[in-house]
């Protein structure tokens, strides 16, 4: 096999969630072949400071992979530009990057799932992402990985033949789109990507991951995912910039290796399906969203107190 790619981790402010998510990726098949670089934004505020120095103690004395690089900013960047920059900054190095942030648990084979998708499909332009997690379908019928058109952001991987494409600005992405490609974007309307878009052109979110999954589709690019996810993420605790308390996306990691990789590169229809229909389902009814809301308004308050 060719040489493991680089891996690429973003961490801020959440030393437990760093910690985790350290010691589950040395604990992969491939994390002592693999260089492993830690990228650590500045703090923002200066109530962030200890958080942000504890984080930093943590990756200094991290070991268990063929080397460490750590990248302390001076500045804060903000995650978008900061894994904006990590990212072509590694694939400009090696052609290729494997990412992580900092709230996500990895199988014990998730660095060699994405070594050998990386490999078995680097001649194929169309496919332009990997990822390792995967909603919790409720189709088994499915194969062990399949071809999907969203970018899921929860741990990835990507070649420069790909990353070239991605398009940072809003106006010349948003430009491209008709109504049918606005409704096939957002999975026939049971997710809500086109929002996203619109809350980034009003600066209501500053996301990466929504310019990335908009750049391969307008490219009809292809992203390969697993049936069983390899990621967990731990992330929606109401420790996160970017998200809420809620357990809607939790899974159980897989616990064994992939070993098979379509060669026919084209959307699976039967996966499609199954994603939207989860994420048709995925907030249940009127009543158990209000319970959901009342309960995640509860936690930001007691998180305040």
């Amino acid at each position: 096999m060719a040489s493991p790619a680089p891996i690429a981790l973003f961490v801020y402010n959440r030393p437990q969630h760093t910690r985790d998510t350290l010691n589950y990726l040395q604990k992969n098949e491939l994390a002592a072949d693999s260089e492993l670089y830690i990228f650590s934004d500045a703090a923002k505020t200066d109530k962030d400071i200890p958080a942000v120095e504890d984080v930093r103690k943590i990756a200094a004395a991290v070991t268990g992979f063929k080397a460490v690089h750590f990248i302390a900013r001076q500045q804060n960047l903000g995650l978008a530009n900061s894994i904006i920059s990590g990212v072509t900054q590694l694939v400009y190095d090696y052609e290729k990057v494997i990412v992580f942030e900092d709230d996500l648990l990895s199988s014990p084979h998730t660095l060699s799932y994405f070594n050998n998708a990386l490999e078995h499909y680097k001649h194929n332009t169309k496919v332009m992402h990997i990822s390792a997690y995967m909603f919790p379908l409720e189709d088994e019928t499915l194969p062990e990985t399949f071809f999907f058109r969203a970018a899921f952001s929860w741990g990835w991987a990507t070649w420069a033949h790909a990353w070239k494409n991605f398009e940072p600005d809003i106006d010349k992405l948003m430009a491209q789109f008709d109504q049918k490609m606005i409704n096939d974007f957002s999975i026939e309307g049971t997710m809500n990507f086109w929002k996203q878009m619109l809350d980034f052109k009003a600066g209501k979110n500053n996301s990466w991951a929504i310019r990335w999954y908009a750049s391969i589709f307008l490219k009809n690019g292809l992203t390969l995912n697993p049936l069983k996810s390899l990621i967990h993420n731990i992330g929606h605790d109401g420790t996160g910039t970017h998200s809420n308390i809620e357990n809607t996306y939790g899974v159980q990691i897989s616990q064994q290796p992939v070993t098979y990789f379509p060669e026919i590169l084209h959307e699976n229809t039967q996966a499609y399906n199954a994603i939207k229909y989860f994420l048709s389902k995925r907030k249940g009814s009127v009543l158990q969203r209000l319970l959901r809301y009342g309960k995640q308004l509860k936690n930001k308050y007691l998180t305040k107190q």
